[in-house]
């Protein structure tokens, strides 16, 4: 992985975006989030390599494969996001930024929702902005660049 590549994680049921509860997270696809990314990151002279696994462990492999010489890390981690000390302990090691992605607002869902394990090892988080979130999280990235 090289400077000027974002690593954009999606965690477990992100392939299901567009089906899966469209109320909360809208009608967009993975596909979408995708070329969402690939736009903001060519504004800012970035490329992005985006990646989906349900499985946890993918997922740490992923973090630690870019938590050096990336430009940066986006991740969705999803449901892990409330459960995983261990995908927590995997971006604390990471030298880039890291930001969490949330599409919808998981302060204002339920209950369970509201604590994140990841938020305080992230350099960043953007919550509830919907697919746009995914942009916003690049031009963070871009930023800290600058």
């Amino acid at each position: 992985m090289d400077a000027s590549t974002v690593l954009v994680l999606n965690g477990p049921n992100l392939n299901l975006l567009g089906e899966r509860e469209p109320e909360v997270y809208g009608h967009l696809t993975l596909s979408d989030v995708e070329q969402v990314c690939r736009s903001a990151a060519a504004l800012q002279g970035l490329t992005v390599d985006a990646r989906q696994s349900n499985h946890e462990g993918i997922l740490i492999d992923w973090v630690q494969e870019g938590r050096r010489g990336s430009a940066g890390i986006v991740i969705n981690a999803g449901g892990y996001t409330h459960t995983s000390v261990a995908l927590r302990d995997a971006i604390s090691a990471c030298h880039v930024p890291v930001v969490e992605v949330h599409i919808s607002d998981i302060h204002a869902r339920e209950v369970f929702r509201h604590h994140s394990y990841l938020t305080e090892v992230c350099s960043h988080a953007v919550i509830g902005q919907g697919v746009a979130g995914y942009a916003a999280a690049i031009d963070w990235i871009a930023a800290q660049r600058a």
